[in-house]
């Protein structure tokens, strides 16, 4: 199995950056697909977007497609979710999930592994 940590959160103004991180331990990393999803207060968990385990391939949601940018580096035993154009909306807590799976999808059930989680506040 794999453990996640996410790091990279914090404040920022409307229209800034953010890069997360999300590291693996464990298990080969580039066994698993990746992928982010956001919770904020309130609301259910949603997906973000994922990464195959090869990097190869990258889905996103409607919502930060065009704004983030998803990319790996498995001998680093990290994937990284590039955030730009941020937007009040985005404000949640951001968490990276794995799957020891080829296709990864955009539903929480489908992922096996979960981090903690990192604060990603946007203000206006």
């Amino acid at each position: 199995q794999v453990q996640l940590v996410e790091s990279g959160g914090g404040l920022v103004q409307a229209g800034g950056s953010l890069r997360l991180s999300c590291a693996a331990s464990g298990d080969i990393f580039s066994r698993y697909g990746t992928g982010w999803f956001r919770q904020a207060p309130g609301k259910e968990r949603e997906f973000v977007g994922a990464i195959r385990r090869t990097g190869g391939s990258t889905t996103y949601a409607e919502s930060v497609k065009g704004r983030f940018t998803l990319s790996r580096d498995n001998a680093k035993n990290t994937v990284y979710l590039q955030m730009n154009s941020l937007k009040p909306e985005d404000t949640a807590v951001y968490y990276c999930a794995a799957r020891n799976t080829i296709l990864v999808g955009s539903t929480t059930q489908e992922y096996d592994y979960w981090g903690q989680g990192t604060q990603v506040t946007v203000s206006s």
